[in-house]
Protein backbone atom coordinates (compact mmCIF):
# COMPACT_ATOMS: atom_id res chain seq x y z
CA UNK A 1 0.00 0.00 0.00
CA UNK A 2 1.59 3.50 -1.22
CA UNK A 3 0.89 6.71 0.74
CA UNK A 4 -1.41 9.44 -0.53
CA UNK A 5 0.02 11.91 -2.89
CA UNK A 6 0.52 15.25 -0.39
CA UNK A 7 1.32 12.50 2.80
CA UNK A 8 3.05 13.92 5.68
CA UNK A 9 5.69 11.50 7.20
CA UNK A 10 6.69 12.04 10.74
CA UNK A 11 9.63 14.27 10.27
CA UNK A 12 7.79 16.91 8.19
CA UNK A 13 4.49 16.47 10.88
CA UNK A 14 7.09 17.44 13.87
CA UNK A 15 8.60 19.84 11.82
CA UNK A 16 5.32 21.33 10.81
CA UNK A 17 4.20 21.38 14.52
CA UNK A 18 7.23 22.52 16.10
CA UNK A 19 7.18 25.20 13.53
CA UNK A 20 3.28 26.00 14.55
CA UNK A 21 4.39 26.12 18.65
CA UNK A 22 7.33 27.87 17.45
CA UNK A 23 4.77 30.78 16.27
CA UNK A 24 2.10 30.56 18.43
CA UNK A 25 4.52 31.61 21.37
CA UNK A 26 6.54 34.05 19.91
CA UNK A 27 3.32 35.80 18.55
CA UNK A 28 2.17 35.36 22.35
CA UNK A 29 5.04 37.06 23.37
CA UNK A 30 5.24 39.87 21.24
CA UNK A 31 1.08 40.67 21.60
CA UNK A 32 2.02 41.11 25.29
CA UNK A 33 5.24 43.05 24.92
CA UNK A 34 3.40 45.60 22.03
CA UNK A 35 0.66 45.96 24.52
CA UNK A 36 2.88 46.90 27.44
CA UNK A 37 4.53 49.40 25.51
CA UNK A 38 2.53 50.69 23.28
CA UNK A 39 -1.50 49.68 23.80
CA UNK A 40 -0.59 48.13 20.00
CA UNK A 41 -2.20 44.45 18.34
CA UNK A 42 0.60 42.68 16.90
CA UNK A 43 -1.90 43.73 13.52
CA UNK A 44 -1.98 47.45 14.16
CA UNK A 45 1.28 47.27 14.80
CA UNK A 46 2.01 45.22 11.60
CA UNK A 47 0.41 48.11 9.72
CA UNK A 48 2.18 51.04 11.21
CA UNK A 49 5.65 49.21 10.57
CA UNK A 50 4.62 48.20 6.60
CA UNK A 51 3.48 52.02 6.36
CA UNK A 52 7.19 53.30 8.08
CA UNK A 53 9.09 51.02 6.05
CA UNK A 54 7.64 52.76 2.63
CA UNK A 55 9.45 55.61 1.16
CA UNK A 56 6.25 57.72 1.53
CA UNK A 57 4.91 56.27 4.85
CA UNK A 58 1.82 55.02 2.47
CA UNK A 59 0.04 52.26 1.23
CA UNK A 60 -3.23 51.38 -0.99
CA UNK A 61 -5.40 49.57 1.39
CA UNK A 62 -5.84 46.75 -0.63
CA UNK A 63 -2.57 46.15 -1.41
CA UNK A 64 -1.39 46.15 2.19
CA UNK A 65 -4.48 43.68 3.19
CA UNK A 66 -2.88 41.36 0.52
CA UNK A 67 0.85 41.76 2.23
CA UNK A 68 -0.82 40.84 5.38
CA UNK A 69 -2.92 38.38 4.60
CA UNK A 70 -6.06 40.58 6.23
CA UNK A 71 -9.57 40.60 4.72
CA UNK A 72 -10.09 44.02 3.41
CA UNK A 73 -13.02 44.36 5.93
CA UNK A 74 -10.50 43.40 8.87
CA UNK A 75 -7.82 46.13 7.64
CA UNK A 76 -10.26 48.92 7.30
CA UNK A 77 -11.30 48.10 10.29
CA UNK A 78 -7.80 48.01 12.14
CA UNK A 79 -6.72 51.43 10.11
CA UNK A 80 -10.24 52.40 11.58
CA UNK A 81 -8.80 52.55 15.06
CA UNK A 82 -5.29 53.53 14.48
CA UNK A 83 -7.09 56.41 12.15
CA UNK A 84 -8.68 57.38 15.33
CA UNK A 85 -5.70 57.19 17.37
CA UNK A 86 -4.02 59.92 15.00
CA UNK A 87 -1.74 57.05 13.95
CA UNK A 88 -2.53 56.66 10.30
CA UNK A 89 -4.74 58.95 7.76
CA UNK A 90 -6.97 57.85 5.16
CA UNK A 91 -7.26 59.69 1.82
CA UNK A 92 -8.65 58.68 -1.34
CA UNK A 93 -5.69 57.32 -4.02
CA UNK A 94 -5.31 59.71 -6.48
CA UNK A 95 -5.07 57.07 -10.00
CA UNK A 96 -7.71 55.30 -8.67
CA UNK A 97 -11.84 56.50 -7.94
CA UNK A 98 -12.31 52.84 -5.36
CA UNK A 99 -8.74 52.86 -3.59
CA UNK A 100 -7.75 53.81 -0.40
CA UNK A 101 -4.53 54.92 0.68
CA UNK A 102 -3.12 55.01 4.50
CA UNK A 103 -0.58 56.81 5.39
CA UNK A 104 1.46 56.50 8.64
CA UNK A 105 1.31 60.10 11.13
CA UNK A 106 4.39 61.75 12.64
CA UNK A 107 2.38 60.06 15.72
CA UNK A 108 2.43 56.95 14.60
CA UNK A 109 6.13 56.78 13.76
CA UNK A 110 7.02 57.82 17.23
CA UNK A 111 5.19 55.25 18.40
CA UNK A 112 6.71 52.49 16.34
CA UNK A 113 10.30 53.99 17.50
CA UNK A 114 9.18 53.36 21.11
CA UNK A 115 8.19 50.03 20.70
CA UNK A 116 10.78 48.34 18.20
CA UNK A 117 13.24 48.06 20.38
CA UNK A 118 11.23 45.79 22.89
CA UNK A 119 9.90 43.98 19.84
CA UNK A 120 13.47 43.46 18.76
CA UNK A 121 14.45 42.39 22.04
CA UNK A 122 11.98 39.97 23.03
CA UNK A 123 12.22 38.56 18.95
CA UNK A 124 16.13 38.19 19.30
CA UNK A 125 15.81 36.26 23.04
CA UNK A 126 12.78 34.63 22.29
CA UNK A 127 13.86 33.11 18.53
CA UNK A 128 17.35 33.58 17.94
CA UNK A 129 19.31 33.64 20.96
CA UNK A 130 19.16 29.54 21.06
CA UNK A 131 20.58 29.72 17.41
CA UNK A 132 23.84 29.61 16.73
CA UNK A 133 24.19 32.54 13.40
CA UNK A 134 24.63 29.90 11.15
CA UNK A 135 21.60 28.29 11.79
CA UNK A 136 19.59 31.38 12.21
CA UNK A 137 20.73 31.58 8.48
CA UNK A 138 19.86 28.38 7.24
CA UNK A 139 16.18 29.35 9.46
CA UNK A 140 15.65 32.28 7.03
CA UNK A 141 17.68 30.00 4.03
CA UNK A 142 15.17 27.67 4.00
CA UNK A 143 11.92 29.37 4.82
CA UNK A 144 12.01 32.10 2.29
CA UNK A 145 11.20 29.82 -0.56
CA UNK A 146 8.44 27.99 1.63
CA UNK A 147 7.30 31.82 2.30
CA UNK A 148 7.67 32.37 -1.64
CA UNK A 149 5.74 29.50 -2.81
CA UNK A 150 2.98 30.26 -0.28
CA UNK A 151 2.58 33.67 -1.97
CA UNK A 152 1.85 32.55 -5.05
CA UNK A 153 -1.37 31.25 -4.45
CA UNK A 154 -4.00 34.56 -5.07
CA UNK A 155 -4.21 37.18 -1.98
CA UNK A 156 -7.04 36.91 -0.12
CA UNK A 157 -8.44 40.38 -1.07
CA UNK A 158 -8.47 39.61 -4.81
CA UNK A 159 -10.88 36.92 -4.05
CA UNK A 160 -14.43 37.72 -4.71
CA UNK A 161 -15.95 39.29 -2.06
CA UNK A 162 -19.11 36.91 -0.15
CA UNK A 163 -22.91 38.05 -0.44
CA UNK A 164 -25.20 37.94 2.20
Amino acid sequence: MSDPPHAVDPVQLGAYFALIEVSDLLRHAIEQQLHDDGGLTFVRFQVLMRLQQTPTGSHRMTDLADAMVISRSGLTYQVGLLEKAGLVTRAPTPDDDRGVTVTITDAGRTLVARVLPGHEEVVSRMLFDPLPQDDARTLARLLTPVRDHMRTAPPRSAGPRRRR
